[in-house]
């Protein structure tokens, strides 16, 4: 299916491009989020119009992108979980739980959709936690997964 972006997207493409995808990413994420149009004539004539004001959009999302980098970036944030003696968890840490500490300590409200986890978090220790903020930056958070006192 043809589409064009409304965004610059990672790995995708940027502004005004036409691009081939399949069906169902087209139709469940990239023209339920707004971030395409279906390639018809008429769609193509209109983003070649707004192209510039899509472009200012996007320069402000990444200015956007980058204040919330400098107050993230590199910083470790903890979360206190039940444990077993051999430091498995009971579960496993999820980027709802990651986003939530976020907010609580750093004002920000992050997708929990934006986290990349290199692999799910399972036991105690540090974990590196990548955060998609724009196509272009990229924070990294340390996460320290800590034992819950139990009483």
């Amino acid at each position: 299916m043809k589409v064009i972006l409304l965004e610059n997207l990672r790995k995708i493409g940027s502004i005004g491009d036409v691009i081939d995808v399949k069906r169902g990413f087209a139709r469940n994420y990239l023209l339920a989020n707004k971030k395409a149009l279906h390639a018809s004539k008429e769609n193509i004539k209109e983003v070649e119009k707004i192209k510039s004001q899509l472009g200012k959009k996007d320069q402000e999302k990444m200015k956007e992108a980058k204040k919330v980098f400098e107050a993230i970036n590199n910083k470790q944030f903890t979360i206190k979980k039940l444990s077993t003696e051999n430091n498995e968890l009971y579960g496993s840490v999820k980027p709802t739980e990651i986003s939530k500490i976020i907010l609580e300590k750093e004002k920000l409200e992050i997708k929990p959709s934006m986290m990349q986890l290199a692999k799910e978090i399972k036991s105690l220790g540090n974990f590196k936690v990548k955060i998609d903020l724009h196509s272009q930056i990229q924070a990294v958070i340390d996460v320290k997964v800590v034992a819950e006192e139990t009483t």
